[in-house]
């Protein structure tokens, strides 16, 4: 198997291990306390926890102060996905989390020789998400994975947002919040094994040492491969300790680390020889037999390494019950060394089949990106005359940095049988070269947000922000400086149709400026005229006009939304007809979204989501391998939904199916598959309470063994399958 195996098999039963020896310390205290004590996090009242699992999926708010009313009450697309979700799935990263996010996924699978794409690739609304992946509301850079054993819950916001976090991507952005010490004693702790040889433990210790002072520990451990596919692995481990001051009282400090380091071997993809479209210059291989889905064209030595470590700081003072002052402090630095070696073009033998070859691709990178930021925020809720404001004002002051090592590869690659072939190294030598590429961003932001509740009935949602940047990118052949200011704003009005239920309209404003959508979650200027990433060339800019309705059924319990959205994307760099450039290109992305989240009783829980949507270049050239002007990346239609029940007996029983309709790829050269067919997964859990300390859980995935692909790359050789059916079964602990 990997390297490290060792260190991830302890790591794996590190979890139970500490929480046997710890139950003793922690369990009588955590019976003694009193359950009802209160935290102030984030300006906001948390009882106990920031999500009382108890309470099923639905939340009242979003983490960021910047949202100055409930979720009920925001004229916004946002959808929030509870710690409680993801155990009862099963989750365990990002992407995994976002399959309850219709529209959303990691589709495509990276290019040719510029190697595969790593860790949380994301898109949604046909737009790249890599760039606006936040931890708290601070960007988290690095093509990685994202473990979620620290994340209280996962919020999705829909369509432009730049004056939620700055420059961002037109389709939306995705923040994870962390947890928190709180004043419970509690300790949770999992063991999982299950297909694909499996193996993950996890531990949560939450101790109160005061009567204001807490402490929280968690930690996980990971040895797993993939269900169906051969020799990739997915091995990890991370820590996250914190500590909380004053909890309960006017002043609050938080002291959070993150640690977690990944050992991976990636996926080299299947071929896809044999699927429709694939003909090249053959045309027996449209009708060839198709790749085993289990077969792995990478190598010995394909590995996708990654560090990642962030120290935050918060401090919290209220000035009385309405008015509270939060800062916060991060520092983050994250490194990925990958070789990834992948399936490449095929030499097809009519005569004899089982003599075809494949070539394949091998791609290095070596990266480190590091941020530091502080983030000074004001919330404050006070009346003007009859009027209400709830306020969120705040400044930003952020560096982000991104060295990208140079790697001389030395030897060469040789083809494999297609259908055969072997587990050999690679023949590469790879090697830092000294010729590195250094990027840096500093921005200054200010930002006000106003909820104000003109009536009972009428309430407006209004924010400003504004960002001056500037960034600096030096390499062997370019010493280039880009700097500007960004001006974002959003204008939302809501009518309180009833108690419960409402209509409202939203319109929203997102600019990236030139580079912001470069590869690796970073900027990567260019002197290029024909490039967006020039520094002579202006923000990309999005507007996104909503209207949509919010209703709370069964005594609050459940949140239906339904909205209507246009999203412009303008000055797209455009190729006029003799041969120069300009900014006049433009996208446009129309669609309807349809969620649902929380329970429909106290014991049946449901979270759900569809989208429609219709995307196209109103001006410019087609990019989608058909030749269409739709989006490439972008479903037209998509379908998630689970749910669960609990029984008297202490049985709960859940599921629930996944359609991901037709995906475009990129346009190439090549005359291969231009699309993901549509498919549809079936995913179950039961899990069984034991007693109040234990229960055993039971997860299965693609229940129905559906064969299908989650990702494409551009030239269209190769695919990413989707997992197989497979089981995995988790103990879980509770004091």
């Amino acid at each position: 198997m990997s390297r490290n195996r060792a260190i991830y098999q302890a790591a794996t039963a590190a979890p139970a291990c500490l929480a046997l020896s710890c139950v003793t310390f922690l369990a009588a205290p955590a019976l003694a306390q009193d359950g009802s004590a209160e935290t102030r996090l984030g300006g906001m009242t948390v009882t106990d926890t920031a999500i009382d699992e108890d309470n099923g999926y639905k939340v009242e708010s979003v983490q960021s102060p910047k949202h100055t009313a409930p979720l009920a009450e925001t004229p916004q697309t946002i959808q929030v996905i509870t710690k409680k979700v993801l155990l009862d799935q099963g989750a365990t990263t990002l992407t995994e989390a976002m399959r309850n996010v219709a529209g959303a996924g990691t589709f495509n699978a990276g290019e040719g020789n510029g190697g595969p794409t790593m860790g949380d690739a994301l898109y949604m609304r046909g737009f790249d998400m890599s760039n606006s992946i936040y931890v708290d509301g601070v960007r988290d850079l690095g093509t990685i994975s994202r473990d979620v054993f620290n994340i209280e819950q996962v919020e999705v916001t829909k369509g432009a947002a730049g004056t939620d976090y700055g420059r961002s991507s037109p389709g939306g952005s995705i923040n994870l919040a962390s947890k928190q010490p709180t004043l419970k004693d509690s300790v949770d702790a999992s063991l999982g094994y299950g297909s694909g040889d499996f193996k993950r433990g996890t531990l949560d210790i939450n101790h109160k040492l005061s009567e204001t002072v807490a402490a929280r520990l968690n930690f996980m451990g990971q040895d797993a491969g993939v269900a169906g596919r051969d020799h990739v692995e997915n091995n990890r481990w991370g820590i996250a300790p914190s500590l909380g001051f004053g909890l309960g009282t006017d002043t609050r400090v938080f002291v959070n680390l993150l640690h977690v380091e990944q050992n991976n071997v990636p996926d080299s993809g299947v071929s896809l020889v044999g699927w429709s479209g694939y003909s090249g210059t053959n045309e027996a291989l449209n009708t060839a037999t198709k790749a085993n889905r289990s077969n792995y064209y990478g190598s010995t030595d394909s590995h996708d390494d990654s560090v990642a470590t962030m120290a935050t700081l918060i401090v919290e003072h209220d000035f009385g019950a309405a008015t509270t002052l939060r800062n916060t402090t991060r520092w983050g630095r994250t490194t990925q060394d990958f070789l990834a070696v992948t399936a490449g073009g095929v030499t097809y033998d009519v005569d004899d089949p089982s003599a075809s070859t494949i070539s394949r691709l091998g791609a290095a990178k070596d990266l480190r990106n590091e941020i530091l930021t502080n983030q000074t925020n004001l919330s404050s809720r006070f009346d003007t005359g009859s009027i209400r404001h709830s306020l969120s004002a705040g400044v930003e002051l952020t560096r982000e940095k991104q060295t990208n090592y140079g790697l001389t590869k030395t030897g060469s690659l040789t083809s494999l049988s297609l259908y055969d072939p072997e587990y050999t190294a690679s023949g590469l030598t790879i090697a830092r070269s000294g010729d590195n590429a250094y990027w840096q961003t500093d921005t200054v932001a200010a930002y006000l947000f106003d909820t104000v509740s003109l009536t009972e009935r009428v309430q407006l949602d209004l924010g400003l922000r504004y960002d001056h940047y500037k960034t600096t990118y030096a390499s062997s052949s370019a010493d280039l400086e880009a700097d500007g200011d960004l001006f974002t704003y959003k204008l939302g009005a809501l009518y309180k149709l009833t108690e419960t239920g409402n209509i409202y309209v939203n319109y929203a404003v997102s600019q990236q400026p030139p580079g912001a959508t470069g590869s690796f979650g970073a900027y990567s200027l260019s002197s290029s005229e024909s490039s967006a990433s020039n520094p002579n060339m202006d923000p990309q800019k999005a507007r996104t006009l909503e209207a949509g309705t919010k209703w709370e059924l069964f005594d609050k319990s459940l949140l239906l939304t339904g909205s209507v959205f246009r999203t412009w994307i303008e000055n797209e760099v455009y190729a006029e007809d003799d041969g120069t450039y300009s900014q006049i290109g433009k996208k446009r992305v129309t669609g309807v979204e349809l969620t649902a989240t929380g329970q429909i009783t106290p014991d049946w829980n449901v979270i759900a989501s569809y989208t429609h949507q219709k995307t196209g270049i109103t001006v410019g050239e087609a990019t989608a391998q058909d030749g269409t002007s739709s989006l490439p990346y972008a479903p037209e239609n998509a379908f998630s939904l689970w749910t669960t029940y609990h029984t008297p007996v202490g049985l709960t029983i859940g599921g629930g199916p996944r359609y991901t309709g037709v995906v475009k790829r990129q346009a190439k050269v090549a005359t291969t598959p231009s699309e993901i067919p549509d498919y549809w997964v079936v995913d179950a859990m039961a899990s069984y309470t034991i007693n109040e300390h234990a229960d055993i859980q039971l997860n299965a995935f693609n229940i129905f063994d559906k064969k299908y692909m989650t990702s494409i790359n551009y030239l269209g050789f190769r695919y990413t399958p989707g997992l197989e059916r497979s089981v995995r079964a988790t103990l879980n602990l509770h004091f």
